[in-house]
């Protein structure tokens, strides 16, 4: 979602399933509508929940 406000995306060139090439590149859209921002918000608050142990254990690595 960051890179989307600066009008950036990453992109990703798949050739049969396998990630060929890897890139940035400008957007003309900037940001998300109201329900996929929440929806973001969400699925990376579920993620930390579910892997706050593992992360706080890797940040002292």
């Amino acid at each position: 979602m960051i890179l989307h406000t600066f009008g950036m995306a990453i992109v990703f060139d798949m050739d049969g399933g396998e990630v060929k090439e890897v890139y940035p590149a400008r957007v003309k859209f900037r940001g998300f509508g109201e329900k996929n921002n929440t929806e973001g918000y969400i699925k990376v608050s579920e993620y930390m929940n579910k892997n706050a142990g593992i992360l706080f254990e890797e940040s002292k690595e």
